[in-house]
């Protein structure tokens, strides 16, 4: 009667993935790995930054949404500093990757302003 379970192979060197008798020789490049880390820490440090920033903005767009008896200038004002961290967001980006903080992409900030005065009166 046949098994169903394969037996392990018996051949030597064959039962593992590291051969001692043949080691790949790996050429490291010390500097190279110390540029590819600082390169993943400064994406993961501009991530957390940005999203939890939009967090904010986001919170203050719903709660421009949902004033009910609120006047119009605290709608607009909520609408209107979300739109600033929204700028702060970007310039924070910038500033992790080492581009200019002063540049055009900023206007991307004011986008949070439109979208939550479209939502907030529309």
């Amino acid at each position: 009667m046949a098994s169903s379970v394969p037996s392990r192979r018996q051949e030597k060197g064959r039962g593992h993935l590291l051969d001692m008798n043949a080691p790949r020789t790996i050429v490291q490049d010390p500097e190279k790995d110390a540029r590819d880390l600082a390169q993943v820490q400064r994406w993961v440090m501009s991530v957390l930054a940005v999203t939890t920033i939009l967090h904010l903005v986001v919170g203050l767009v719903v709660a421009a949404v949902m004033l009910d008896d609120a006047p119009t200038s605290s709608k607009v004002g909520l609408n209107v500093i979300a739109g600033v961290f929204g700028s702060f967001a970007v310039a924070a980006f910038c500033a992790i990757h080492g581009r200019r903080v002063l540049s055009p992409w900023l206007v991307l900030g004011v986008l949070p302003t439109l979208v939550g005065l479209w939502l907030t009166f529309g």
